[in-house]
């Protein structure tokens, strides 16, 4: 039986009396593109930490390919790479130098030679892998920090939000080379803000809130179970009735974005428009997507 690349069993840390976790349960199975969903404050981070082994849970297991994180840290560390929010680098070294100390830091020595190369060909360092980090721009930096989580080819691979504040070259460039992996075999955690994202690449998701899983299921059984479907209403006169108001998600200038849960309130809008004078320019009915069940569930934490 092929062991599970994450298994996370009733993890809970308290700092203090704050509960940020509250007894997650999780597994990732290998080879999976997973996403772990959530406002600022909802756990992700520090289930991550705890998983890279730079926080001890307050109470349950957390094991990564068989390897318990606190028991069996050594090994679980060396089939896990996680890509950072922060840009923490080693001043001290160019690109190849930093690579190669890292893959060394995992046992790993001039045989790894060639996948670091791999590495830096595919993230588009090639031309700065003699640069001292502290001359790279902030997304060569960020290049370079998503290169050292692979430098010892991790069959685990965590992106804590790692394309914020990134060019689209850059997120571009390095979908296509973690698609590649994922498609190798690699396991992908991946958390974002970018929910787009997550509804592209991800085959299943968690989200979280408030230190607990409150939706874990496919990409597709999460749209199809909490999202309806959006109608666009641009108006050349008029303005919207208040009783259109509660369906109201948003609005940009004189279009005007209503969630519907049932598409005979599509005709209740047009009437109510009607009623109220307004005249319609166009009109236009949208699935809804991972933001709007996002939004449904952890929406207002």
């Amino acid at each position: 039986m092929t062991l599970p690349a994450i298994k996370i069993d009733n993890v809970q840390k308290h700092f203090g009396a704050l509960h940020a976790l509250k007894g997650i349960d999780l597994t990732v199975q290998q080879g999976e593109f997973f996403g772990l969903l959530g406002p600022n404050g909802a756990g992700k981070s520090t289930l991550i930490n705890i998983l890279a082994g730079l926080l001890r849970p307050t109470n349950g297991n957390a094991a990564i390919m068989g390897h318990d994180v606190v028991s069996d840290y050594q090994a679980a560390r060396l089939v896990l790479g996680v890509v950072p929010q922060e840009l923490v680098f080693d001043p001290f070294f160019n690109v190849r130098e930093m690579l190669r100390f890292q893959a060394g830091y995992f046992g790993r020595g001039k045989e790894n030679d060639a996948w670091v190369d791999e590495v830096i060909e595919s993230l588009g360092l090639s031309d700065k892998a003699y640069t001292n980090m502290r001359k790279l721009s902030g997304g060569m930096k960020r290049r370079a920090l998503i290169a050292q989580a692979l430098a010892h080819k991790p069959p685990v691979i965590v992106l804590d939000e790692p394309t914020a504040g990134v060019d689209v070259e850059l997120r571009q460039l390095m979908w296509s080379f973690i698609r590649k992996l994922n498609k190798q075999g690699h396991t992908i955690i991946l958390t974002t803000h970018y929910l787009e994202e997550a509804e592209e690449l991800c085959s299943r998701v968690a989200m979280m809130k408030q230190g607990e899983i409150v939706a874990l299921d496919t990409t597709a059984n999460l749209l199809s179970k909490f999202a309806a479907k959006n109608l666009s209403v641009q108006l050349k006169s008029g303005h919207l009735p208040s009783s259109l108001l509660p369906m109201l998600k948003h609005q940009e200038a004189t279009v005007f974005t209503l969630a519907l849960t049932e598409l005979n309130q599509v005709e209740f809008a047009l009437s109510e428009l009607r009623k109220a004078g307004a005249e319609v320019e166009d009109i236009q009915i949208n699935e809804a997507d991972l933001e709007d069940v996002f939004l449904s569930l952890v929406g207002g934490a």
